[in-house]
């Protein structure tokens, strides 16, 4: 039964992997305006209705690589050791996450541009990032053994996620000249300043 439920949950993401990636292609093809659901499910090979099932518009399944890496992040943090401060546990998961995902660097620069000409994409990402930034200060907060920290885990995790964005919008602006990485921890070094 595990297995058989197991194999189902794959075959559903693999579905919705699958619109996502149709989702973005055909936005960088046409443009966001242009962009339909029923454009989106031809394309995915999938009914309007079962679009319905994985995403509430089309706004979410051009996201949904993002919604992915915030989930991956948020339990990257979760899973650092007791005894790092709050902020080296920040820093330490997102370097453990960028390893791990290793995410494609044009989707990244894809995604940032887009929110940035569309303000339906940019609202569902600043929503996106208001939920990231509770559960990553949940996740602080929740830390077995953490020391009070001088700065609350929500000044921290509103820190961090603004570090973050920074350099995201560095790197689109710096035409992807550099490695990401290498952005995130330039800036992260200088926010990280005031939590040393």
């Amino acid at each position: 039964m595990e297995r058989a439920v197991g194999l189902r949950e794959r075959k559903k993401e693999a579905t919705r992997q699958a619109v996502h990636e149709a989702a973005l292609r055909l936005t960088v093809e046409h443009g966001f305006d242009q962009l339909t659901v029923e454009a989106v499910a031809d394309a995915a090979g999938i009914s309007r209705r079962t679009f319905s099932n994985y995403f509430a518009g089309k706004e979410d399944a051009v996201l949904h690589g993002e919604e992915q890496q915030i989930r991956e992040l948020v339990r990257a943090v979760r899973e650092r050791p007791a005894e790092e401060g709050a902020w080296t546990a920040l820093r330490a998961a997102v370097a453990r996450f960028a390893e791990r995902v290793a995410p494609p660097e044009r989707e990244w620069a894809v995604r940032t541009r887009l929110a940035m000409h569309h303000p339906s994409l940019l609202a569902r990402q600043l929503a996106n990032h208001a939920a990231m930034e509770r559960d990553l200060a949940d996740a602080v907060a929740a830390r077995p053994s953490r020391a009070p920290d001088p700065v609350s885990p929500q000044v921290l995790a509103a820190a961090f996620l603004c570090s973050l964005r920074i350099a995201m919008r560095m790197w689109i602006e710096e035409e992807l000249a550099r490695d990401p990485v290498d952005v995130i921890d330039g800036v992260l070094d200088e926010m990280g300043r005031s939590f040393g």
